[in-house]
């Protein structure tokens, strides 16, 4: 008895169905990785020289930047938001439609604050003050009023976190890690 083999378009057809959905399989499993990873970046945790610990949500995106902690009625002291920029710059910020005054940090590359500003008030009438760096600044770090005083910030000092981010939360992927002091 002779093993008949199929056709030959009947062999690549079922090459092209197999090669398709391996491909499929690839595409679910990075999507099903990337996921968690984007639901992780939300918040990340932020060491302040004296070992406290702040809990802080992420600003990426222009809209989540322009809109950062607005219209929220207070935040925890071990609660932030760390404003994320692609470069280095002056990035000016104002205080309209917050209800509660804080402590703002500016910070470089290497997470070092290169500017403070104490207690700064919800903005009472337009057009609002802007407050900025005397440096530029790829990260803003907005904390509870009170806390560069009760944590003994200043100048120099260096934030420990790591944060890395996917093309879901901005234009571009980019990624900071904090090196050893």
């Amino acid at each position: 008895m002779k093993t008949r083999w199929p056709k030959r378009t009947d062999r690549v057809r079922f090459y092209l169905t197999a090669k398709h959905c391996i491909f499929l399989a690839l595409i679910m499993s990075a999507c099903s990785l990337l996921v968690p990873l984007v639901a992780q970046s939300k918040f990340i945790r932020v060491t302040l020289p004296d070992g406290f610990q702040v809990t802080a949500e992420l600003a990426v995106t222009e809209e989540q930047r322009q809109r950062g902690l607005m219209f929220r009625e207070q935040m925890k002291e071990d609660q932030g938001m760390l404003f994320i920029f692609e470069t280095e710059d002056i990035y000016a910020f104002w205080m309209k439609n917050m209800r509660f005054s804080l402590d703002l940090l500016w910070l470089d590359s290497e997470h070092r604050i290169v500017h403070v500003e104490e207690n700064v008030p919800p903005c009472a009438n337009e057009p609002c003050p802007s407050y900025e760096p005397s440096r530029p600044a790829r990260f803003v770090l907005e904390l509870v009023s009170g806390s560069v005083k009760k944590h003994h910030l200043r100048l120099g000092d260096r934030l420990e976190f790591f944060l890395s981010i996917t093309k879901e939360w901005g234009k571009t992927a980019f990624a900071s890690v904090a090196k050893n002091k």
